[in-house]
């Protein structure tokens, strides 16, 4: 049921009053009939309606009228119905029942109309006492007009006018239906039910209805309407039908019933859809929200989780081993890495979108969880990428050394068997006593090969500092099987302090008996003394070219290479000297045959036979081509490294350069102003899709980078980029294509959500443009005051408050002729652009701030206000109402969130909804 004393405030006379609502109800008078000739259908059906409409507001008094004509002749129930429609007192009744009485009170009832700009015409307050029906109708049908169709307003048409456009409107969509009028087009009750149907589809069933059935129509509207809009059924179905052109003021009497009942759900509506834009709004924040930290705690706890396995140190004891430590950070580099840069791609423009929604939808900014902030993210980030790089430095540090324990490991190997084969039985030699039974000659003879010996120990002592020397790097080195080479290196030097004692002992024992020695052979001592150093030289040169190398450059290699031929250039001025040893030996035996001595089987003074010497001169010279064909196999695999080196060089020198141009290039395009937003975001489109097509080079380049490092080559001279440059400058490169894409969305969403023109926004970038020298796409205090001045941005005179009376044409703002920006209102605003302090301010932040200095959003405020009328001008609201008004789940999420209300005034149940809507916006509204 309608409230006329809350839905119709008094009406207020002004200087229009008596031109504008005097005039029309004057003219609807002159459309009474002066003589009285009302047609007597037309009578019935007013008196019906007219009486219907004063019992529905009687009845809020507790009375009622029988009979039109009689019960308004003593002006005491025309009083009380004026007053429960207007919601004023009038003057007090006289309660006399004579005719002067009556009349005063008729009068003081007509007073009334009159002050309200109502010019009553031939109705007077004697034609009401006497029961004069066309009077007192007229009279009714006045107060109808000014109370309840005169506030009926639809896009600036009033009254009538209003009220019929008002039907139009709402029964358009309905087949049938075309009300052009207040009388022929409401005869077939189409009209009525789809004016019911429109507001309350539940009542109605519209398609059942049908048109030639107009009785049925009319009875099913009215019985509705009383049953359920508190409507009272005003005319008879019969007497519409049963006339050829219904009453018109009788229709539209009713009609304007149907207009109140339904104008108060009109504004619930209104009021429910701006809390459902408002809370939808706020759902999808949420959600952002919670996809925002899902994503940042996933990506967080995989950079916690690789870190410690980057850092892991613990090296392997064998190269096989390392090289699938190599390959497994590989994987990671092309399989489980490339992921999650997109994901940390996504999860900034993610957040940027967010806080572009919050600021454009007035909200505070969205504040993550402690420790999932950007800046948390990229510090982990920076984290994971240098125990990256420092793992793969660790990685190539560790197979060096490897391979060089491995070569060290062999070479003492080598060494150890060497010396190991030239001291077996030097320990029994050196003990045997054969010079207890010898002759003097035999004694000389052995002092001889004992001073031979003891040259060959003192030769032999480099190679066992030699192994000494390798088997302590090998344990600096932390060679796994560093036990073992010390074992052996320790028997190897107690054999040889052994020797050396040894040797001493025998020789004492030689000398003691040196006296009894007399003859010499200094033939024989000659070719012992020749012979050793010659047969050291020929071991020592079996030994080189039997040694391993290992070279990383053609350099090294050739190196070698020289000094193998240097070597080679020896063997002549050797071979010579082999001659001039296995002479002296034929000297000696020459000379024994020659005075008939019978030598003995060897030379007393060496154990090195001339047969020992021609078999390792053999040998040696098989040595010699085998080091020639090992060299050239080195050269040739060194021309190959050198070959990737120049391979991977070339296409290094290529790509660096293009990502660098590429970088330079969004930068420049970043604050160009070509086109409008959309043909930027086009372009940049197109230029992503050119930048990703040129990902085969990069994997070309890796292809190239694997065989380099499957080569173990660990240097190249021909370019300063490593594959880490490329990489690196390839994942920043794609990173700044998607923020500037990013940031140009941003730009778009801005210029939609505040209504700012391609103009305004062309005219930002120039001015920011033409401010931001340096061409860093940031502009310093200086130059952003400068900027605003040069929009004719005038704080002190044009600052508007935050509760919704920004004006809607920016040009208020930036067309002031003041440009006074004082200390204060700088250093605000500058609070506001640049919140971190660092003292330059991004076009985004620029942009922000004109779109939010320009355009207008819903504050709390309007939403207080919205929630006030859903809960019937009361300081609270309950479940009930917000159920009733609101969509089931942003009613039920209001319910969680409202708390319960405090007032003075509060009932069971009656929750705040004015901290809820303040809590909306944040503290910044309150």
């Amino acid at each position: 049921m309608v409230d006329y004393h809350t839905a119709n405030q008094p009406y207020q006379p002004g200087p229009s009053s008596n031109n504008g609502g005097g005039g029309f109800y004057m003219a609807q008078d002159d459309e009474w009939d002066r003589d009285m000739l009302l047609d007597p259908a037309w009578e019935r059906q007013q008196r019906k309606t007219f009486t219907a409409w004063c019992n529905s507001h009687l009845r809020k008094a507790g009375t009622q009228i029988e009979n039109i004509d009689e019960d308004f002749r003593d002006g005491l129930k025309l009083m009380l119905l004026l007053e429960v429609i207007s919601g004023e007192r009038l003057p007090k009744p006289e309660r006399g029942k004579m005719r002067v009485h009556k009349i005063n009170n008729v009068n003081k009832a007509l007073d009334f109309i009159a002050s309200k700009g109502v010019k009553l015409v031939s109705i007077g307050a004697e034609e009401i006492v006497d029961g004069n029906s066309k009077m007192t109708l007229g009279m009714i049908w006045t107060i109808i007009l000014r109370f309840a169709i005169q506030d009926i307003s639809v896009e600036e048409t009033s009254a009538k006018e209003g009220l019929l456009l008002w039907c139009q409107r709402k029964t358009a969509p309905y087949k049938n239906v075309n009300v052009q009028n207040f009388h022929i087009s409401w005869k077939d009750g189409l009209a009525f039910n789809a004016l019911i149907h429109r507001h309350r589809p539940e009542l109605i069933e519209y398609d059942k209805l049908r048109k030639d059935d107009p009785v049925t129509n009319l009875n099913n509207a009215f019985e509705v309407a009383e049953k359920y809009l508190d409507i009272p059924k005003m005319l008879d179905a019969e007497d519409i039908v049963g006339t050829l052109r219904p009453d018109e003021k009788a229709i539209m009497t009713y009609v304007s019933c149907f207009y109140h009942a339904f104008s108060g759900a009109q504004k619930a509506e209104t009021a429910a859809n701006r809390i459902c834009k408002v809370l939808a709004v706020n759902q999808e924040n949420e959600h952002l929200m919670e996809d925002y930290e899902k994503l940042a705690s996933d990506l967080l706890e995989w950079i916690r989780s690789t870190i410690p396995w980057l850092e892991n140190r613990v090296p392997e004891k064998t190269m096989q081993e390392m090289q699938q430590k190599l390959e497994d950070f590989r994987d990671y580099r092309r399989v489980h890495k490339p992921p999650k840069v997109q994901e940390k791609c996504q999860l900034e423009i993610n957040f940027n979108t967010l806080q572009t929604k919050l600021r454009l939808s007035n909200r505070p900014a969205f504040m993550p969880s402690e420790g999932k902030m950007v800046s948390d993210i990229n510090g982990g980030w920076q984290h994971l990428e240098q125990a990256e790089k420092g793992y793969e430095e660790w990685l190539l540090n560790e197979m060096r050394r490897l391979e060089r324990l491995d070569h060290l490991a062999e070479k003492f190997r080598q060494k150890a068997s060497i010396h190991e084969s030239w001291t077996e039985g030097k320990e029994a030699m050196l003990k045997q006593k054969d010079y207890e039974s010898a002759t003097l000659s035999d004694i000389k003879a052995l002092i001889r090969k004992h001073e031979a010996f003891e040259s060959d120990l003192a030769a032999h002592q480099d190679r066992v500092e030699q192994i000494a020397a390798i088997a302590q790097e090998l344990n600096e080195l932390d060679y796994y099987d560093s036990p073992s080479v010390n074992t052996r290196c320790q028997k190897i030097c107690d054999q040889w302090d052994a020797l050396g004692s040894l040797t001493h002992t025998r020789r004492e024992s030689l000398e003691k008996t040196e006296k009894l020695l007399e003859t010499i052979d200094q033939l024989y001592l000659e070719y012992a003394k020749r012979a050793a150093p010659f047969n050291n030289w020929m071991e020592g040169a079996m030994e080189d070219l039997q040694d391993m190398f290992i070279v990383h450059t053609i350099e090294e290699i050739e190196g070698l290479i020289a000094a193998h031929e240097q070597f080679k250039s020896t063997l002549p001025d050797a071979d010579k000297e082999r001659d001039a040893i296995l002479g002296i030996q034929n000297e000696a035996q020459k000379i024994a045959d020659y005075n008939n001595i019978k030598l003995s089987s060897g030379n007393p003074y060496t154990s090195i036979t001339p047969q020992a010497i021609n078999s390792k001169w053999e040998k040696v010279q098989q040595l010699v081509p085998k080091r020639d064909t090992a060299l050239q196999n080195e050269q040739d695999k060194q021309q190959s490294n050198e070959y990737l080196r120049l391979q991977f060089a070339k296409q290094a020198n290529v790509v660096g350069p293009w990502i660098q141009t590429k970088m330079e290039e969004i930068g420049r395009i970043a604050i160009e102003m070509n086109g409008t937003l959309e043909d930027q975001m086009d372009h940049l489109k197109q230029y992503e899709q050119r930048i990703i097509d040129y990902k085969p080079s990069i994997d070309t380049l890796e292809q190239q980078h694997q065989l380099i490092q499957e080569a173990l080559i660990f240097d190249n001279k021909h370019t300063n980029y490593t594959m880490e440059h490329i990489r690196v400058g390839w994942e920043h490169l794609l990173t700044t294509v998607a923020r500037t894409n990013n940031e140009v969305e941003n730009q778009i969403l801005t210029r939609d959500a505040k209504g700012i023109s391609q103009e305004q926004m062309h005219e930002f970038r120039a001015s920011f443009n033409h401010f931001d020298k340096d061409h860093t796409g940031a502009l310093g205090a200086e130059e952003f005051k400068a900027c605003l001045i040069s929009l004719g941005y005038d704080v002190e005179n044009d600052r508007q408050k935050l509760t919704g009376t920004v004006e809607s044409n920016s040009q208020s703002h930036l067309n002031s002729s003041g440009c006074n920006l004082g200390d204060a209102e700088f250093h605000r605003i500058m609070a506001i652009v640049d919140s971190n302090g660092t003292g330059s301010v991004t076009f985004q932040a620029f942009i922000n701030f004109m779109s939010r200095e320009t355009t207008d959003t819903d504050t709390a405020d309007q939403v207080i206000a919205s929630f006030k009328v859903l809960a019937g001008d009361k300081n609270y609201i309950t479940a009930a109402e917000l159920r009733r008004e609101l969509p089931p789940d942003q009613a039920e999420y209001c319910i969680a969130r409202m708390a319960p209300y405090q007032g003075p005034d509060a009932v069971a149940g009656a929750l705040d909804y004015m901290s809820f809507s303040t809590a909306l916006y944040g503290e910044s509204d309150l």
